[in-house]
């Protein structure tokens, strides 16, 4: 049997109620972790825990509104106490919040703060509260998950989330400066379209036969990734191989 690379290594993952959170959760507990996820959708986490249990695999999973920094305070506490230690950090959470292409006319502040709480506080908010712990290690890794949308634009004309991806990504490069001296590295992995949720179940369906086919020729490799390959990214970010990588954004989108 392989050795598993994060046996006794305590983990954060959030949004794995779903998709790439779900594909990463599963996969740091196969590799040994001490996994540690969250999200606000129960019915999801629940499933996620469930999936991982059928599998011999154990989760710990909570309720945490990632923009709420007294909760994502108080959820950190309860890992480290639960554990001793926290060794990666992976801000998944994220999304569009429900919401669909509009006019930026007909964008109200609480639709353009809602997307910004859960894509870029929600990573600064669980960035703030696990420096502390991984600074007293001396190491450490967090894996941001962006967007192609925030190196780009985003394919659903959505202003708030495009900006919030690409202000996710310079938190990115600004923490990896500021912690570096500790050992700790902090990256971004950049997926692109993913058929990985019932929110890109949806989008895909509304392009339609034709849209999808001018999709996917637009992409190197001519198919659609999988969770799984987002999940890869993030393991190599967090493994020892990855030590000297910092500040970076990897795309992970098939080929553009």
């Amino acid at each position: 049997m392989t050795a598993q690379r994060f046996a006794g290594q305590t983990v954060i993952v959030t949004g794995a109620a779903h998709g790439f959170g779900r594909a990463i959760a599963h996969a740091f507990a196969w590799e040994g972790a001490n996994v540690w996820a969250c999200d606000m959708n129960t019915e999801g986490l629940g499933e996620t825990a469930r999936l991982a249990h059928h599998d011999g695999l154990t989760l710990q999973t909570r309720a945490v509104d990632v923009g709420d920094s007294t909760a994502v305070a108080a959820f950190v506490a309860e890992a480290v106490a639960g554990t001793g230690r926290i060794d990666v950090l992976v801000n998944n959470a994220g999304g569009v919040r429900g919401q669909v292409g509009r006019p930026i006319e007909d964008i109200s502040p609480a639709d353009w703060q809602a997307i910004f709480a859960v894509n870029v506080d929600g990573a600064f908010f669980f960035a703030q509260a696990v420096a502390p712990h991984m600074k007293a290690r001396t190491s450490g890794r967090i894996i941001n998950i962006s967007s192609g949308a925030g190196l780009g634009i985003s394919l659903t004309g959505i202003q708030a989330y495009a900006s919030a991806k690409a202000a996710q990504i310079g938190l990115t490069r600004q923490l990896a400066h500021e912690l570096g001296a500790w050992g700790i590295t902090v990256n971004n992995v950049a997926p692109g379209f993913v058929r990985s949720n019932p929110t890109t179940e949806r989008q895909w369906e509304s392009y339609g036969e034709e849209g999808q086919k001018k999709l996917l020729d637009g992409i190197a490799l001519k198919r659609l990734g999988t969770s799984e390959d987002i999940a890869n990214a993030v393991l190599f970010f967090a493994s020892e191989q990855a030590g000297w990588i910092t500040g970076q954004i990897l795309s992970v989108d098939g080929g553009k």
